[in-house]
């Protein structure tokens, strides 16, 4: 059979559209964005008209998902692991109210903060709401769990969560399709009153998904991705999670592995096998990627004492990615250190691009604070956080999404006058407009600097939910429109942004300065995809 070289990102996209999925919903972020653009790209996804427009945040996104299921169609929601914090609210409930069309959600972690605040592991969501999880090992399995998880989420009643991380995420192997399935037929729920999670339905709704825990353990027990592979030598048994399984795997490439090993790619644990590796093994080792989920719960499993090795007693680092070194060291092996990496090749810090616009209102922005002293700006997350790092130092906060303005508020209720806040557009759009208008019930006195460069730049340049919508937002949500200034940042400009900064940073009231300018980045390929088709 032909393969595809797939990244595990569009292998789980193409798995979607093969399981018969009707739309996609999403907010781009890494390492889960080249989801949703795969199917945005793909021919069968355009021809079936699937949907797969960006939504404004991962609640939003979330929330619409499960509107889909409830109308009976095939349905997949996908955000980076900090995503799913923006989207909790819903997804815990959705457990209660079920489904009814299938529905995945893909949440990819990323292990080792490669572009992240944090390294969460979405199991502990997954186990906290008490559904079913799909951890692949490879991009074979995200396409399979991607294709079959909705046929899983329809059998078992509820959401199934399909957790992958960076480095499965963003690395190439080949997949073999399957047959392509038909989308479901629009079909509303047999029971009227499941999705209303009044108090009384509510109680009932969850007593039925505790009812359902031991049929999601017989699912894992009896699932193809759970393996239990014997070995001769007892002394020790190991249980590699989802994509630790090839790290294990690497430091046995000339030979069997000669310990039992019990992988792991669904969830609930499958309680029969992991008795049996129990019974047999002296000490058990346990390979997971993120926190150490699986240790905890087997210290709970096992009262007899076996001792249980992994990130929590030491035989593994307790942060960051695993690797197949770290692997053969906590397995007693012989690890090649090499060389000290040159300096020539040592990772650097990221920069704004040259060009950037974002530059030009962090150079008016200090010029204007030095006559107030240093930390007094809050940032979000987006490309120009990385105004932190030299030259500029301008921001002295990222927390989450939309915190800026509400941060800057905060400490302008403590006191600290002029507070800025700096924000970009598709992040204001995310999760800014509400502590604006919290800004704007209590007149604070803030400077809130919506920095948009027409885009979401620091994933790839997606289109923004609020392009051409900012000025009128803040509007309408009662900022005075005299301080509602807009600017082109450019050098040329300059003494106007200073002047302008440091007028509205002496206005007291709430005051919003757009610095306004396409990403260089996104600007280069629409003028090439132009030029590209001009020629056509």
């Amino acid at each position: 059979m032909q393969k595809h070289l797939l990244l595990g990102v569009e292998a789980v996209g193409q798995g979607a559209i093969d399981g018969g999925m009707s739309g996609v919903y999403a907010y781009p972020g890494t390492p889960s964005t080249e989801i949703t653009e795969y199917i945005q790209d793909n021919e069968l996804a355009i021809e079936r008209k699937l949907h797969s427009k960006w939504s404004a945040n991962e609640k939003t996104a979330y929330e619409t998902a499960l509107g889909m299921s409830y109308a009976g169609k095939r349905t997949m929601a996908c955000m980076k692991h900090v995503g799913l914090n923006v989207a909790a609210d819903a997804f815990i409930n959705s457990a209660i109210t079920g489904v009814n069309g299938g529905f995945v959600l893909t949440v990819a972690d990323d292990p080792s903060m490669h572009s992240s605040q944090n390294e969460q592991d979405s199991r502990y969501y997954a186990k906290f709401a008490m559904i079913p999880v799909l951890e692949p090992s490879n991009q074979q399995e995200a396409y399979d769990m991607a294709r079959e998880g909705f046929a899983l989420s329809e059998e078992a009643g509820v959401p199934v969560m399909l957790r992958i991380t960076t480095r499965l995420a963003h690395s190439r192997a080949g997949v073999a399709m399957k047959p392509v399935l038909d989308e479901n037929q629009l079909s509303m729920p047999q029971d009227s009153k499941q999705f209303v999670l009044l108090p009384a339905i509510a109680r009932r709704r969850y007593k039925s998904l505790l009812e359902k825990q031991a049929a999601f353990v017989k699912l894992s027990e009896e699932s193809v991705y759970n393996q239990y592979i014997d070995g001769d030598e007892k002394s020790l048994g190991i249980i590699c999670c989802g994509i630790t399984y090839n790290y294990l795997m690497e430091n046995y490439q000339d030979e069997a592995c000669p310990y039992p090993v019990l992988k792991v790619s669904q969830y609930p644990l499958p309680e029969k096998q992991l008795r049996k590796l129990e019974a047999e093994c002296d000490e058990i080792l346990v390979l997971e990627e993120g926190y150490p989920l699986v240790e905890e719960d087997l210290k709970g499993y096992f009262a007899n004492g076996t001792q249980i090795k992994g990130r929590l007693d030491g035989s593994l680092p307790r942060d960051g990615e695993l690797n197949p070194d770290l692997v053969g060291k906590a397995l007693g092996k012989e690890i090649y250190q090499g060389i000290p990496v040159p300096p020539v090749v040592a990772n650097r810090p990221p920069a704004l691009c040259q060009g950037c616009g974002h530059q030009d209102a962090y150079e008016a922005m200090n010029e204007v604070l030095a006559d107030y002293g240093k930390g007094r700006v809050f940032s979000d997350i987006g490309c120009y956080t990385l105004g932190a790092l030299p030259p500029y130092e301008t921001i002295n906060s990222c927390v989450d999404m939309g915190a800026s303005i509400t941060m800057a508020k905060g400490a302008a209720d403590a006191g600290l006058v002029p507070a800025v806040a700096v924000i970009g557009d598709s992040t204001f759009a995310h999760s800014g407009i509400t502590g604006l208008l919290d800004a704007v019930n209590e007149k604070s006195n803030i400077t809130v600097v919506i920095s948009d460069n027409e885009s979401v730049s620091m994933t790839g340049g997606q289109d923004s939910s609020a392009q051409g919508k900012i000025e009128s937002i803040c509007e309408g949500l009662g900022v005075d429109p005299a301080h509602i200034r807009v600017i082109v940042p450019l050098k040329k400009n300059h003494a106007e942004l200073v002047k302008l900064f440091r007028e509205e940073l002496e206005y007291d009231g709430v005051s919003v300065i757009i610095p306004r300018r396409e990403c260089i980045q996104r600007a280069s390929r629409r003028k090439r995809n132009q030029s590209r088709h001009a020629n056509h």
